[in-house]
């Protein structure tokens, strides 16, 4: 999974109300501050390019994150288990975790725009194959196809969108293009589901795959033809950042913390039907709240986590942790059911800026020449914990614990990755001690 905001490695974060949008002409939008301009100051325009990639991320995001409320759907269709059902997420997840950094290396010689139209048409056809997947094993694969397009596409835009702008606005343009992750998150996967549900789950990859089309267009048709190409980071200087201890503890916090919620959140849909009552219908609704939630989460968590990101991740996974068991006691009612998943989308998501800052200020100390490099596996661990996550969450489906338990299995997860950061928290005070008294 590819995570909003979660993408920039060092960036300011966007406070929601601080840029104002208009159309002014019909290639650009013009951003200011939300107050009146002073006498003088100039009105940036934003390039429209940005919002063909917003579309594109749009699109990625609902492909990844719509199969939450389908698997139910899909499981029946397909005559497969749930927990087999849970796989399409993993793999997916495995696809954009190891074919990122593989593929951005391999395609780093290929001029952007070309590669991006390239990466938007398998992106098509990885969806399209979804849709006329005879079988389960045709899913798996059409699946990896999508995730592999996932993966590049989000490390080569964030770049184009940043070249895009005017250096002071590079900000403001990365985090317009990842708004489509948050968008299709609030948006795009309940009504995704909702379509699954009325019409088939092979529309809504259709859909998806429609929406692959419009960008692939919106790109063809707006982004210049001359962009920098950037060389990529090599496979050898992602092997060497792995060789960080300190690194490799956040990459791990990243992958159980962030991970455990999909011990639950990836059988979300089958919880709420079998385990508290609600009817299919309804799923896609909860996920309009679950999706509201995970947003103001994105945004709060950034707040918390601007000064010392480390202690605010030991309260967010406090609290992760807390309410993921809570949530064990509380699937059996309706009304408390819907107050936990509120909490829970809001800090699922809410730990994603500290621990995409936290990677940040660790690789500038310990791994000084690989800064981007260290994010964008901090990315690959994000996905890696959503593969694990919905994988145990299968395991756990199939046992006699059943799918009430895998709420309080995803707790546990959580908690390892508080024991962690309280590791990493110490080793931060040492490190700061001994450089007092050198």
């Amino acid at each position: 999974m590819q995570v909003p905001f979660a993408h920039i490695a060092s960036i300011d974060l966007i406070q929601p109300d601080s840029i104002a949008i208009q159309m002014i002409q019909p290639d650009s939008v013009a951003v200011q501050n939300a107050r009146d301009p002073a006498p003088g100051e100039e009105v940036f325009v934003m390039p429209l390019a940005i919002f063909a990639l917003t579309i594109a991320a749009y699109a990625i995001g609902t492909t990844e994150f719509v199969i939450v409320g389908l698997l139910p759907t899909v499981a029946t269709d397909l005559n497969i288990t749930l927990p087999l059902a849970g796989l399409i997420v993993s793999v997916y997840a495995l696809g954009v975790t190891f074919g990122a950094p593989i593929l951005t290396a391999l395609t780093g010689r290929i001029e952007r725009k070309p590669l991006l139209l390239g990466l938007m048409a398998l992106f098509i056809i990885g969806n399209s194959a979804a849709a006329l997947s005879p079988s389960y094993e045709m899913l798996l694969v059409a699946r990896v196809i999508a995730a592999f397009a996932h993966g590049v596409f989000f490390s080569v835009g964030s770049t184009i969108a940043a070249d895009l702008v005017p250096e002071n606005r590079r900000a403001s343009a990365i985090a317009m293009m990842f708004m489509g992750l948050t968008v299709a998150i609030v948006t795009g996967v309940p009504l995704g589901t909702y379509i699954g549900q009325v019409f088939g789950w092979r529309a809504t990859f259709w859909v998806v795959a429609a929406l692959g089309v419009i960008a692939f267009f919106g790109i063809a048709t707006l982004l210049p033809n001359t962009l920098k190409k950037a060389p990529p980071a090599s496979l050898f200087d992602q092997v060497r950042v792995l060789g960080s201890g300190r690194l490799l503890i956040v990459f791990a916090m990243t992958a159980l913390g962030y991970g455990g919620t999909f011990v639950a959140f990836t059988f979300l849909a089958p919880i709420l039907q079998d385990v508290t009552g609600f009817s299919e219908k309804s799923v896609s609704l909860i996920l309009v709240l679950y999706g509201i939630a995970i947003a103001a989460g994105n945004i709060g968590g950034g707040r918390i986590a601007n000064h010392n990101p480390a202690r605010a991740l030991i309260g967010l996974f406090l609290a992760q942790a807390i309410v993921l068991l809570v949530f064990s006691f509380t699937a059996f009612s309706p009304v408390l059911t819907l107050i936990t998943l509120a909490a829970l989308g809001f800090l699922s998501f809410a730990n994603v800026p500290g621990l995409q800052l936290y990677v940040v200020q660790l690789a500038k100390e310990h791994r000084p020449g690989a800064v981007d490099v260290a994010s964008a596996l901090n990315i690959a661990a994000f996905n890696l914990g959503i593969a694990i996550g919905a994988w145990l969450g299968g395991l756990v489906v199939e046992s006699p614990m059943g799918l009430a338990a895998t709420p309080w299995v995803g707790a546990i997860l959580v908690a390892v990755a508080l024991l962690l950061t309280l590791w990493s928290s110490t080793l931060d005070r040492r490190a700061a001690l001994t450089l007092k008294t050198a």
